[in-house]
């Protein structure tokens, strides 16, 4: 057998013997096979984004800054759960907690609730949600709530909507509002057909007390007294992120593609689901 081995050897032909040498190499390593264009194929898409843990986020924002139509927006793109503390209060307040009793007392009285009971209120529902992510609105509104909620929770991110207070002036008061209907005019980008009257009755419009200059330049200042000290203690303690613009419409976008580092949106869970 040997020698008949060596004599095919010896009488093939050097290029035949190297083709089978290459065959046989192929065989041992084969190579992929690809139908890619002359030009080179397309790069391959970008694996899926991977988030480990749900999101505990704060949303900040001084009156008519638009937080409640960024808000509405974040809950509609990215599916988190929206937590307004005056909602959460008057839920524990029905449901009777003791935290809620103990609010009670002080509300009653027309004393504002004690810092230590607002935060066990904020847990109490905050630690029933556990397979959300959340966005928390109105608390903590001064630092030693924040030191006691940080104390007990574990915040990501506090989002701040810095909006000019120029711009937030000229947008408040420039709203007017027909008193039987409740139907609100803007007199920059929603005027009445005729000034200073209802288009649908022909009666007079007044402009709310909270929406006049005196009354809205006094809440900004107010707000900025309170809450300066507070985006210290989170830029401090590295949450802070500000978004900077003077329309929801410039604002949202920013927060929009933050907050997709973050948490998938929900067409991207909706298509994991049915994956």
């Amino acid at each position: 057998m040997r020698l008949c081995l060596l004599v095919v050897l010896a009488v093939t032909p050097w290029p035949v013997w190297s083709h089978l040498q290459d065959y046989r190499a192929q065989e041992e390593d084969p190579q992929p096979i690809t139908t890619c264009p002359v030009d080179g194929c397309p790069p391959s898409p970008p694996p899926p984004k991977m988030f480990s843990k749900l999101l505990r986020a704060i949303i900040m924002g001084p009156p008519g800054s638009g937080k409640g139509t960024i808000s509405g927006r974040i809950v509609h793109d990215f599916g988190m759960k929206h937590l307004s503390s005056g909602d959460l209060l008057r839920i524990q307040i029905m449901n009777s907690t003791a935290a809620g009793l103990e609010a009670k007392k002080f509300i009653d009285q027309g004393a504002l609730v004690p810092d230590d009971v607002m935060v066990q209120l904020i847990l109490n529902e905050l630690r029933e949600i556990t397979n959300h992510s959340w966005l928390l609105d109105g608390f903590p509104r001064t630092v030693p709530q924040a030191e006691a909620l940080s104390d007990k929770l574990d915040i990501d991110v506090v989002m701040n909507l810095d909006v000019p207070f120029e711009t937030i002036k000229q947008r408040l008061t420039a709203r007017w509002v027909h008193p039987g209907s409740g139907r609100v005019y803007n007199l920059d980008w929603n005027p009445p057909q005729i000034p200073g009257k209802d288009d649908v009755t022909g009666e007079e419009l007044i402009q709310r007390d909270d929406d006049k200059p005196e009354t809205v330049t006094a809440r900004l200042r107010n707000y900025e007294n309170q809450t300066k000290p507070l985006l210290q203690f989170y830029s401090a303690a590295g949450k802070l992120v500000s978004f900077h613009g003077t329309e929801s419409n410039i604002i949202y976008p920013k927060v929009k593609d933050f907050l997709a580092t973050k948490i998938p949106q929900v067409a991207d869970q909706s298509q994991s689901v049915k994956q």
